[in-house]
């Protein structure tokens, strides 16, 4: 066996080892998460999160593999790994979600840069951050954010279906529009929603790869007023369909077809405010080209 095969060897196994202790760990974790919160409509997205979140990893490995030089490895990695231990026990034990499941990024966070170094963990910086949105919020931050949401979705939506002669009218969160009266739920505006979406900006802006700051910095800001409308537009489906064609089929829709509705309006949404932006770009290089 030559030196250089002996060193991958040695790599490669310490990697099995850390994937082992891992799967050991967060397994359980995962299982009660499909079992649990997961499987509601509102947090669905977490296995998505995870899924595409893998796949960036895997697909950016062979630059963590690339890059050389790593020096030194750097103090953080050991008390990082620790507090991550911590954050998972308690987490686990006390049924705290958020110190469990988010002990996962910081733990992967540590291994890279006790294993590999900085530089490496710098490549894989956005599948980390990305990993953010699968964890579960607390019940207390999403009640208190998801009823001033809803609120003003229900507020838009009623204002333009009044504005082109719908007879709609609104109390608080429930749409009455003819006959119909309809409650605007947490799944059609709330945090969870807005959470999704923005991952899914996020996502995007990934995969683009834009060298352009302004366009990267114009999308990432645009991306939640984007949300916001596309869960409009979502209500908005929602009460024209139980108004034109009854109760039963707005039901039907609501658990059928309103989650592609939203996603569809939102991606189409990012993709004409990105030409938007491309547009706008190029126009403000011509003119600064010019200027020089």
């Amino acid at each position: 066996m030559t030196a250089s095969s002996t060193l991958r060897w040695k790599d490669n196994a310490s990697w099995l080892v850390l994937l082992a202790g891992l799967c050991a760990l967060y397994v359980p974790t995962l299982a009660s998460l499909f079992g649990g919160v997961w499987a509601d409509d509102t947090q669905g997205h977490g296995p998505v999160i995870l899924a595409l979140a893998c796949w960036l990893i895997y697909k950016r490995w062979a630059q963590v593999d690339a890059v050389c030089g790593a020096g030194p490895k750097p103090l953080i990695a050991w008390p990082l790994l620790v507090l991550s231990g911590l954050l998972y026990a308690v987490g686990r034990s006390q049924g705290i979600l958020l110190f469990e499941v988010g002990s996962l990024i910081s733990m992967l966070l540590g291994c890279v840069l006790l294993l590999r170094g900085p530089q490496q963990a710098r490549v894989i910086w956005f599948p980390l951050f990305f990993m953010l949105f699968m964890i579960p919020l607390p019940a207390l931050l999403v009640d208190a954010m998801t009823a001033p949401m809803k609120m003003a979705v229900s507020y838009v939506a009623e204002h333009i279906l009044y504005a082109v002669g719908y007879p709609i009218a609104r109390t608080g969160v429930i749409l009455q529009v003819g006959p119909y009266q309809m409650l605007v739920a947490d799944a059609c505006a709330g945090l969870h929603t807005l959470f999704t979406l923005e991952a899914l900006g996020l996502f995007y802006l990934n995969l683009v790869q834009s060298a352009s700051l302004f366009r990267n910095m114009t999308l990432a800001i645009l991306i939640i007023p984007i949300s916001f409308t596309a869960n409009v537009i979502r209500v908005m489906v929602l009460v024209l369909i139980t108004y034109h064609f009854g109760d039963e089929a707005g039901q039907g829709f609501l658990h059928g077809f309103a989650g592609m509705v939203l996603f569809m309006s939102a991606l189409l949404l990012i993709l004409t405010v990105d030409g938007a932006v491309q547009w706008l770009d190029k126009r403000l290089n011509r003119r600064r080209e010019a200027a020089a």
